[in-house]
């Protein structure tokens, strides 16, 4: 195991450098209302990226933006007019285009004299590279606590670029989970609904938005965006979701709201003419570096969830948990990419190989590795009983445990023979070097993947949650028991290397020609804006016969 470095660091309310905070002169308080869901950039390509904004207003409204080599603004390069409406509830989008690529830049927006905060931006490098660092984010439920992970991530100055691999925003009601914890530190959800329609979703982003780690985080670096259940509803697949009731309507309805909402609210391109809505996913080109290919596993494919309460009278032995695993989760043709996509992944990866990039970096919504649950009886952990532990926690990782079954079946998990597929799909376009980088979990992982055949695919990198809780802990565990659960997981899991479900934060990946370091940061609360940032854990990737491994 690496040696661990516990280095603290000290990081104020925003963490965002005091230049991208200051105002311009002159302006009143009044006038900073009109920007207060901040500025915003991302889906950048080697000459262009997206510039966001939102204007408060009740009326249709002009406003201009800029976009400079300098914080100062004396190098504009590009400006216009953006016109905005309700019918785009007063969202203000812009690809800024014509760039020189891998190139900083500044950018600002203005109306009625007003300034908007100044963001800062790039575009991606083309030609010979040596270096890039992403940070890696997941899941940030306002609910649960401050985004502090994210206020982190605009003050770390090695950090690019920033992919989020989901769960942005999360639909529940302000009664519904994490509501206990949002009345003590006062950040219950609005609406206070589940949101359903489309003013719903709207009025959830924006307060997302509001977030001031998430203010700060996206006026400092450029947003490589994907989305998992939670833009919509928990668990979605193509035909439905676990959490959509007859009673709220239908469910196409509902969906095209969400996605409608995502991408008025994100600075992500919007859909060509005639594209499907759904098809969200990207190639991001690291000159000759490296190659981030992000994948949508929600809407446009995936085959309904297998639920365990459905089965768990037939599962009496082991064999019939075998049998189940093999007729049941892995049933064939239960998909989880569309066909589109999977040529889209195809392509992107001979491309890859074809420039001779060392890394093929996967971004991933959900857990990829195998992860079954261990013995725990077996294993003599005490499961404490008190009135903190959820209803039913301790029996279902008993019963999952006894039985070696997979933790949970939303993730690839459940989709065995889809997972087997895009394993082929890659190794037949040459790539058995994947670096999967994963959110949903709400904890850090390092993982070495393999196919049925236990053949290595890569490593996959996953990250804790922006606020979110780990399981273990959320659903009342004591932490001593959740340590020994972390741990058995680990032990148990010949994919599993180590993983960590008592912290919130980001994972930060710094690439060079020869090797990968992935950091996995910690914030020291996220139960108040002040906070801490902490090194848990540090790993080396290299490659190593066709495939990749971490240093021992």
């Amino acid at each position: 195991m690496p040696n661990v470095n516990r280095r603290q660091v000290v990081v104020g309310l925003l963490g965002l450098p005091v230049a991208l905070l200051t105002l311009p002169g002159g302006l009143q308080a009044a006038g900073q209302s009109y920007f207060i869901h901040g500025v915003a950039s991302g889906d950048p390509t080697h000459d262009s990226v997206v510039l966001w904004t939102r204007i408060e207003a009740d009326q249709p409204v002009d406003v201009a933006w800029e976009l400079a080599q300098d914080e100062g603004f004396r190098k504009i390069v590009r400006q216009g007019v953006f016109s905005t409406n309700l019918h785009r509830d007063y969202t203000v989008k812009v690809v800024a285009d014509q760039l020189k690529q891998g190139t900083a830049y500044f950018y600002r927006f203005t109306h009625n004299g007003v300034r908007s905060v100044t963001g800062r931006t790039r575009t991606m490098p083309t030609g010979s590279l040596n270096r890039l660092c992403i940070a890696l984010v997941s899941c940030s439920n306002y609910p649960f606590g401050y985004f502090n992970g994210y206020a982190a991530i605009a003050s770390d100055e090695a950090v690019e670029y920033v992919l989020h691999t989901g769960d942005y925003i999360y639909e529940y009601a302000a009664d519904g989970w994490g509501g206990t914890t949002a009345r003590q530190i006062g950040r219950e959800h609005k609406p206070a609904n589940e949101i359903v329609s489309l003013s719903d979703y709207r009025q959830r982003h924006a307060q997302y938005k509001r977030d001031a780690g998430s203010l700060a985080m996206h006026a400092a670096k450029p947003l490589l965006a994907l989305w998992d259940d939670h833009e919509s509803a928990n668990n979605p697949w193509s035909g439905g979701a676990q959490n959509h009731q007859a009673n709220e309507g239908v469910w196409a309805h509902r969906r095209s709201a969400s996605l409608r909402a995502y991408y008025e609210w994100m600075p992500i391109r919007d859909p060509a003419p005639g594209q499907d809505p759904a098809s969200l996913w990207r190639n991001y080109v690291f000159g000759d570096l490296a190659s981030l290919i992000t994948m949508e596993t929600r809407h446009t494919a995936r085959a309904k969830q297998i639920n365990y309460s459905d089965h768990m009278a037939s599962i009496k032995t082991q064999e019939d948990a075998r049998r189940f695993e093999r007729e049941v989760l892995g049933a064939p043709d239960r998909l989880m990419i569309s066909a589109q996509m999977a040529e889209f992944v195809t392509s992107a990866l001979q491309s890859s190989l074809k420039s001779q990039q060392p890394w093929r970096l996967i971004g991933n919504a959900i857990p990829m590795a195998k992860i079954r649950v261990p013995d725990v009886s077996a294993q003599g952990i005490s499961m404490p009983v008190s009135e903190s532990v959820v209803p039913g926690a301790q029996a279902d990782l008993v019963w999952k445990g006894k039985y070696n079954l997979p933790f949970y079946l939303d993730t690839w998990d459940g989709y065995p023979w889809a997972r087997e597929a895009f394993f082929d799909l890659c190794r037949n376009a040459g790539a058995a070097d994947l670096l999967v980088l994963t959110g949903d979990s709400h904890s850090f992982w390092a993982n070495e993947l393999q196919d049925d055949n236990s053949r290595k695919m890569g490593i996959e990198i996953g990250t804790a949650g922006i606020s979110s809780p780990g399981d273990f802990l959320e659903s009342g565990f004591d932490k001593d028991t959740a340590l020994q659960l972390d741990q058995l997981f680990a032990q148990q899991n010949k994919e599993v290397r180590w993983t960590d479900n008592f912290h919130q934060g980001y994972v930060r990946i710094e690439f060079n020609r020869e090797s990968a370091q992935a950091t996995y940061l910690a914030v020291s609360t996220v139960l108040k804006p002040e906070y801490t940032v902490s090194t848990v854990r540090s790993e080396i990737i290299r490659h190593q016969n066709g495939s990749l491994a971490y240093d021992e």
